[in-house]
């Protein structure tokens, strides 16, 4: 079914998670311009969330700044339903992520939990505690940031490639669920790798520069105000999944990790503090 396409966010109450920083202060800060009623910011980040806070209070919005550690249900459950009272929430960006980098066997068990936690199941969980009344308000958005990492399979990054293989196939699934109703679209986004910080040492591949923070927002921005319900960022991604799904196993393995370079695109990965995981919201 074709959602009818909102012009803007103006009048509108948007939650934006990993908002202290990346494409979730882009986000935050695309809402102000736009004209909404509120914005809602969460993040782990307290300095760096009162930072958004203040520069989102210049340009005249009523902010709402909440930190929320997305690993902990109870916060979550705590925040969402602050949300609703103070006015409830008409535009949910599930922004939040944290990316794991390293062999499996070196990663240390909080560092699995943690980004299942924050990857996949925080935006089911916030989603969950919000869906009832996004779908009372009358058209809601839901737009989830999951990655080309979640089409792939990729050496150094398999933690990471399930949270977001698992987060896209919740995030399309529910859009299915949504599907008879007219006034709420649910939106995926998959980009390959964003100049973010969180991808320090990422090599990019064939074809594929690191993506700018900025044309991420930007294309994501116009898909969920749309209603498009899954972007793959840049075209690459596409052509990628075309090869991958008519080439034999093993001719796919050698032009991935020959042609293309996604197999090594994560061998001198570092991550913003130059360790296997960054613990942050983006």
């Amino acid at each position: 079914m074709s959602k009818p396409a909102l012009e803007s966010v103006a009048g509108k109450q948007v939650l934006v998670t990993g908002a202290a920083s990346g494409m979730g202060r882009l986000f935050a800060r695309k809402a102000a311009l736009e004209g909404a009623s509120r914005v809602i910011i969460w993040d782990v980040n307290e300095a760096g969330l009162e930072e958004v806070a203040a520069e989102l209070r210049l340009l005249e919005v009523n902010v709402d700044a909440q930190v929320v550690d997305l690993a902990q249900l109870d916060q979550i459950e705590s925040a969402a339903a602050q949300a609703i009272s103070s006015g409830g929430v008409d535009i949910l960006i599930n922004n939040a992520g944290v990316v794991t980098g390293s062999p499996f066997e070196q990663h240390r068990t909080e560092q699995i939990t943690t980004t299942i936690q924050i990857n996949t199941l925080a935006p089911m969980y916030i989603t969950h505690e919000l869906l009832s009344q996004l779908t009372q308000r009358g058209t809601g958005r839901i737009l989830t940031m999951a990655s080309a990492a979640g089409l792939v399979s990729n050496p150094n990054m398999s933690v990471y490639c399930a949270s977001k293989s698992a987060a896209l196939a919740w995030s399309d699934s529910l859009r299915l669920e949504l599907e008879s109703d007219p006034e709420i679209a649910v939106t995926t986004i998959c980009p390959t790798y964003v100049s973010t910080g969180m991808f320090v040492g990422a090599k990019p591949m064939l074809l594929t520069p690191i993506l700018r923070p900025e044309q991420v927002v930007e294309r994501a921005w116009k898909a969920m105000l749309s209603g498009t319900p899954l972007v793959l960022l840049p075209w690459t991604s596409r052509l990628g999944q075309f090869l991958r799904g008519v080439l034999p196993r093993v001719a796919w393995d050698y032009v991935a990790e020959n042609v293309i370079g996604v197999y090594n695109s994560m061998d001198e990965f570092k991550g913003r503090d130059r360790e296997t995981t960054d613990l942050k919201n983006r």
